[in-house]
């Protein structure tokens, strides 16, 4: 490990119990002021594209990134740290993306902070794992870049931004039983930060798709235990422990931010450092192309449009395509909606889009980061424990399972959809189903044990209740003889703690969000005790994992797989080096940093030689 890694795994450790004094807020903001004194001053119109009417000159700089999430503030943050001059635009009026709204879990194998924890990884394992789950879903050489290049951008960021991470050792990789596959996982997420470094521009932070809880301090891996603090000692346990760590932040008057919250902080922390600008409030209208080669971009800037050139290239990190209706019904298999999406709603393929104008090739557009959802009024509900906790199972429009209700959320919409294909509406929607037991020890969302559900639940039909397992046939439409056949053996099943049907809790993953409490299957629970609960299942997503088709080096490719000079892409714009399928937590976040990383490297490597 270098000294990097391990000063910053030392200052990880001393973390929870320091107060560091905030700086103050002249300080912060010192770095970002100069960037913005360098825009104002930047020289160089580029009269190619004002003559074609893309606008006034905005200024010049090495690098332009599109996109202030993930894989745009690393792309940023490492240009600027290799000593070129980084100009971020981004379309909302807040910084972080969908980052900012996730649980931030990270998946790189080989990191500093896994391997000082004692995770017995190697370069070896991981490479036969990654291999075995992806396939030819993407490239072996871009595969081979995001492993070798992922630790050295972890170390990176650690020695460039205040960011320290945690491991979350148990979230088990999502196919452990695959050659190289980890039963107690690879995964990392954010350690606390204090949102005051970052001064007036907290305020700016996209806000999270799930708020803490008010006076805690919550880590992605607790979430687990917090689901069964009802029942469980641990749980109960970390439940104090978040308050504990919320008493201590407010005592030290931190403003605790963890999750996706700390790794847009921590990013924009070390641009702010960097002098790297961040325009808000700045979306990309297209890409300038001079010679074949992209040249800059044009931007809409405070109502204006205009042109700022890249003398170096373009870095797309934009996002994906969610959001975007006519991209999804053009692309994707319906029924498909983007109010089921929590992938930030500025994500409407922009920047995948002006790249296939440049020239690019697209792929992997048919395909998501999908997740069993529930269509909640106002946002939908990305489920992960509610349909693995024991005492629940999932039924489609026959009243039938039909899959694995623990199985890696990606792989449950997979089924979905291949099994309503030439059944429309067969599949989609189905039924989560559960029973006053369940609802007696479990959190669901944030609805504590006992609590009743919201109304508005009910009267937007997301929700069902009722009495007997034929009323609740009926308000969902299932034929009420079927739903019991599959009740009456899923329960004779639960009892022996067994499922040859979807064998479901056969491997680690299965039991990650489970209760180990129940035995001999932590998966499993028969569903007995009314009333009884019906939930609408959806097709929902992260965000969408098709784009740009980029090479190892993160350059953007042509059809023919030429390159196009000045254009390279990362994160949900580009097509996803897992492929179609999902290695585990922070399969996402952990490509989108890392290729990030490499076309900023890239660029800079070029400038150097």
């Amino acid at each position: 490990m270098s000294a990097s890694s391990e000063s910053a795994s030392s200052e990880s450790a001393s973390a929870a119990s320091a107060c560091p004094t905030p700086p103050s807020r002249r300080a912060v903001l010192a770095g970002a002021g100069a960037g913005v004194l360098a825009a104002a001053l930047a020289p160089g119109p580029v009269a190619r594209a004002a003559e074609s009417g893309a606008g006034l000159p905005l200024g010049e700089y090495d690098v332009v990134v599109v996109g202030s999430g993930a894989s745009g503030m690393t792309a940023a943050l490492t240009a600027a740290q290799r000593g070129l001059s980084v100009l971020v635009v981004e379309k909302a009026p807040t910084f972080g993306g969908s980052a900012a709204r996730s649980g931030a879990g990270i998946w790189l194998p080989n990191n500093s902070v896994i391997l000082a924890a004692g995770v017995p990884d190697t370069p070896q394992k991981a490479a036969t794992y990654l291999a075995a789950v992806v396939g030819d879903g993407s490239p072996a050489d871009r595969q081979a870049a995001f492993l070798a290049n992922g630790p050295r951008m972890l170390d990176f960021v650690m020695a460039n931004s205040p960011l320290r991470f945690r491991y979350m050792d148990g979230y088990s990789d999502y196919y452990p039983n695959l050659p190289g596959g980890m039963p107690n996982g690879r995964s990392i997420e954010p350690d606390q930060i204090d949102g005051h470094l970052l001064g007036a521009e907290l305020e700016r932070l996209n806000p999270a798709y799930m708020p803490v809880p008010a006076g805690m301090v919550v880590f992605s891996q607790d979430y687990k235990w917090l689901n069964l603090a009802a029942v469980n000692a641990k749980g109960l346990a970390v439940s104090t422990e978040c308050l504990a760590r919320g008493t201590k932040a407010a005592l030290c008057g931190q403003k605790p931010l963890t999750m996706g919250q700390a790794l847009a902080a921590g990013l924009r922390a070390g641009l702010m450092r960097a002098g790297v600008p961040v325009w808000l409030n700045s979306p990309l209208v297209d890409l300038v192309q001079e010679g074949g080669a992209v040249t800059g971009v044009v931007v809409e800037k405070e109502g204006v449009r205009g042109v700022v050139r890249a003398r170096r290239g373009v870095v797309v990190g934009s996002g994906g395509f969610e959001h975007n209706a006519e991209m999804r019904a053009q692309y994707q298999q319906q029924p498909i909606a983007t109010q089921w999406s929590v992938g930030a709603k500025e994500n409407t393929g922009d920047g995948i889009r002006a790249g296939q104008r440049a020239g690019a090739a697209l792929a992997l557009m048919e395909d998501a980061w999908w997740g069993p959802s529930i269509p909640l009024p106002g946002e939908p509900y990305f489920c992960l424990a509610e349909r693995t906790l024991p005492g629940g199972l999932i039924v489609n429009r026959a009243g039938a399972r039909f899959v694995n209700e623990a199985a890696p959320y990606s792989d449950v919409v997979h089924v979905m959809y291949e099994k309503d294909r030439g059944a429309a509406g067969s599949h989609i929607p189905a039924w989560l189903i559960v029973d006053q037991n369940y609802r007696n020890k479990y959190l669901f969302k944030d609805i504590l044990p006992t609590i009743v559900f919201p109304d508005a639940w009910y009267e937007a039909g997301a929700a069902k209740k009722a009495w007997t397992w034929d009323a609740l046939a009926g308000q969902i439409g299932v034929p009420a003889g079927a739903l019991r056949a599959t009740l009456n053996r899923f329960n004779t099943q639960a009892w022996n703690g067994t499922d040859p049907d979807f064998h479901r809790g056969d491997t680690a993953y299965d039991h990650y969000y489970t209760d180990p409490g129940v035995q001999p299957n932590s998966c499993l629970a028969p569903i007995w005790a009314p009333p009884f609960y019906a939930f609408k299942i959806v097709p929902g997503d992260l965000g969408t994992k098709g784009g740009i088709v980029t090479d190892a080096r993160a350059r953007a490719l042509r059809p023919d797989g030429s390159v196009i000079r000045g254009l390279w892409a990362a994160g949900n714009a580009s097509a996803a080096v897992m492929g179609h399928s999902y290695a585990g937590a922070g399969s996402t976040i952990g490509p989108a940093m890392t290729f990030g990383y490499v076309a900023a490297n890239d660029i800079a490597d070029a400038a150097a030689g």
